[in-house]
């Protein structure tokens, strides 16, 4: 299962135990190419396949206000991912996803957060809602979940939602669900990833990423304004969609491999392997130094 399909069954999870249809996502967002994931992302994303399906409504993120204005008694479910990293890596405020929850349970919908790229340590803490204080209803993971060896991906729930399936025990079947390879795989990767050293690793590497890309910005002006940065989930802001793009191609040139976020091409996602060392990241700070001189270069911004 890919992360596309465990959100496919939080959305139908959200709308059976609630008996409502109505689903709300961040704009330019993604949560998968699969139906109902598809239907809460970007329309770019979705408009070759013709018309959205019905029920679907998007808000901008980290817009408290927006998304009351969208919560009604007909919705059931709100789905964001903890940083949208196609949207260019968006840090939300504080308070935004504690009013989100609160906005939810007001009218009586669920909290879905899509944690397949933010989850399993990236940011520093074991699943990246924990900056937030947060619980959510419904919780999607996946990609490192096997460590990048077999395709698993899982949606957690709270105990009070596992009660539609006893109705329903053969509504969500799946050839390659609860897989024999796969399962003692994940369980292996929770082990590690939510050990309190592995933990403290990722936060100990980000402090030197965070030292370090100071240094950048300081030698790049014209280019770099600034890191979006939780953990080592991170982004680099740049000055014009331009910028992330030719990022991409030089930094792959110079042996590293970064992608620029397709719904805001100012910025180049970063997003290095959690169990790297200081060596190693010392290495890619400097072989990105050289590729955003590069890029200023072909941008003719020196």
């Amino acid at each position: 299962m890919g992360g596309g399909e465990a959100v496919d069954l939080a959305l139908k999870l959200a709308r059976g135990a609630t008996g409502r249809t109505k689903i709300v996502s961040a704009a330019g967002g993604y949560h998968g190419h699969t139906g109902l994931a598809l239907a809460t992302g970007d329309e770019a994303y979705r408009a070759p396949f013709g018309p959205n399906l019905p029920g679907f409504v998007q808000v901008p993120f980290d817009d408290p206000e927006a998304l009351a204005r969208a919560l009604d008694a007909t919705t059931a479910a709100v789905i964001f991912e903890t940083i949208p990293a196609t949207c260019g890596m968006p840090i939300p405020d504080k308070g935004f996803f504690r009013t989100a929850k609160a906005l939810c349970e007001w009218v009586g919908a669920l909290l879905i957060l899509d944690e397949v790229q933010t989850g399993l340590g990236r940011t520093g803490k074991l699943w990246g809602i924990e900056h937030f204080d947060v619980v959510p209803n419904i919780l999607v993971i996946g990609k490192g979940l096997s460590g990048g060896v077999y395709p698993i991906s899982a949606t957690c729930l709270k105990a009070d939602l596992q009660s539609f399936f006893h109705v329903n025990p053969f509504i969500h079947v799946s050839t390659f669900g609860g897989a024999e390879v796969g399962c003692p795989v994940a369980l292996e990767v929770l082990e590690i990833t939510s050990a309190p050293p592995f933990l403290e690793h990722v936060r100990e590497l980000a402090g030197f990423f965070r030292t370090g890309f100071e240094s950048l910005r300081a030698r790049h002006p014209e280019l770099v304004v600034g890191l979006r940065q939780l953990g080592l989930m991170m982004g680099v802001e740049m000055v014009n969609d331009l910028c992330g793009p030719v990022l991409t191609k030089v930094a792959y040139d110079h042996g590293l491999l970064c992608i620029y976020a397709n719904n805001n091409r100012k910025v180049t996602q970063l997003l290095p392997p959690l169990t790297i060392d200081r060596a190693v990241a010392q290495e890619i700070l400097e072989r990105l130094d050289l590729a955003l001189a590069e890029t200023k270069r072909v941008l003719a911004l020196c």
